[in-house]
């Protein structure tokens, strides 16, 4: 059988979360919400042991015993949140205000369903309940878009999971997942969320190890190797960016990089300074750094030896969180001359090797320069 991967990828990239979108008012068949259950079940499960259990729950009294319990839960401290966002531009903006009209609604909802397994989780850390039961929801999910259907997942009631088996009158012996209020949605103009690319958030053969292309057979100078290291900082990213906007900081934790300087005094996109390096065994140098990106609060980036054809591209990123900063820090090689690649121009046979070592020597100066800027900007 051939199946069309634009309409599974559609599908795939167009299920969002919905709250505000939900037709409260339209009533949605039983037999529909049971069709999407037998296509959630044909998910992978572990042992292959049919132990997810589900509920669908109509009966207006209890709906508005979850919905009462929901609102009770959550409805405050969204609102609070919903109402300080409020026309601020914040990435969490948009996302408190519907959530906080979804726990004052979620009992209006013509059916929630209550994804469960079989079983409790025993908090080893090893794989269990939870690897035989969340694909199944999630497919619940698809096949709710694909029928014109939209739901999202509730989780905060189930802080109190005690309460949401007495409401339901589940077994002490199950672990309930989720709450998915369900409804058809008003319109169908649902598109793809911004989200990073995959080259920003996937590694190769390490933890933290990206690459611009391919990679080749291994990871080689020719595919922009670099690496990434992030950390969440408790404080606002004005505090944040300005550590990180001076070209000095790294130099206050780094084994390499021992200052920078303005040349002149130009800043912003497309201005210059020079860095100052020294390695055991190599002795000093100096690179021209060329200012590719500034967005204030955002990102800080920039480019060494040469404008159009870099040795190397360093970037700091900065993206807020209800609680703060997280702070990501990049690195890629090339394409341009460097120290690194005239290492493997002397010793093309020990290329992976030098790249490999290469990244783990600057991952290590990375990792300690955000540490100190989120020990500073903590106790700003």
């Amino acid at each position: 059988m051939s199946i069309d991967h634009t309409q599974v990828d559609a599908a795939l990239t167009t299920t969002r979360a919905v709250r505000r979108r939900l037709d409260l008012d339209r009533p949605v068949d039983d037999e529909l919400l049971l069709e999407c259950i037998d296509i959630a079940e044909q998910a992978p499960t572990g042992g292959n042991l049919g132990s997810r259990r589900w509920i669908i729950v109509r009966d207006p009294v209890v709906k508005a015993e979850l919905g009462d319990f929901y609102r009770l839960m959550a409805a405050p401290w969204m609102s609070s949140v919903a109402e300080r966002l409020r026309g601020s531009g914040h990435p969490s903006e948009l996302v408190m205000a519907s959530s906080a009209y979804l726990a004052e609604h979620l009992g209006e909802a013509p059916a929630i369903v209550i994804p469960s397994i079989l079983g409790r989780h025993d908090n080893s850390g090893r794989p269990s309940l939870f690897d035989s039961v969340i694909q199944a929801a999630w497919s619940f999910c698809l096949a709710l878009r694909a029928r014109g259907l939209g739901t999202t997942w509730v989780t905060a009631p189930l802080q109190n999971e005690q309460r949401i088996k007495e409401i339901v009158g589940a077994p002490g012996d199950t672990t309930e997942i989720a709450l998915f209020p369900v409804a058809y949605t008003i319109g169908a103009d649902f598109k793809r969320a911004p989200r990073r690319p995959a080259r920003t958030i996937t590694y190769f053969d390490r933890y933290g190890t990206i690459v611009d292309s391919g990679p080749s057979d291994g990871v080689r100078f020719r595919d922009g190797p670099g690496t990434i290291v992030e950390i969440d900082i408790d404080a606002a990213p004005s505090i944040v960016w300005a550590l990180a906007s001076d070209i000095n900081t790294p130099a206050e934790y780094s084994t390499e990089f021992v200052g920078a300087e303005w040349d002149g005094d130009e800043r912003g996109m497309g201005a210059l300074f020079h860095g100052r390096n020294e390695r055991s065994g190599v002795g000093e140098w100096t690179v021209p750094c060329y200012v590719d990106a500034y967005e204030p609060d955002r990102k800080f980036g920039w480019r060494t030896s040469d404008r159009d054809n870099p040795g190397a591209r360093w970037a700091f990123e900065l993206e807020p969180k209800e609680a703060g900063t997280r702070l990501r820090f990049a690195y890629s090689m090339g394409p341009g001359w460097s120290g690194t690649s005239m290492a493997i121009e002397q010793n093309p046979e020990k290329e992976q090797t030098i790249v490999r070592r290469r990244i783990e020597a600057v991952r290590a100066n990375m990792l300690r320069t955000i540490e100190g800027i989120k020990a500073r900007a903590e106790s700003a």
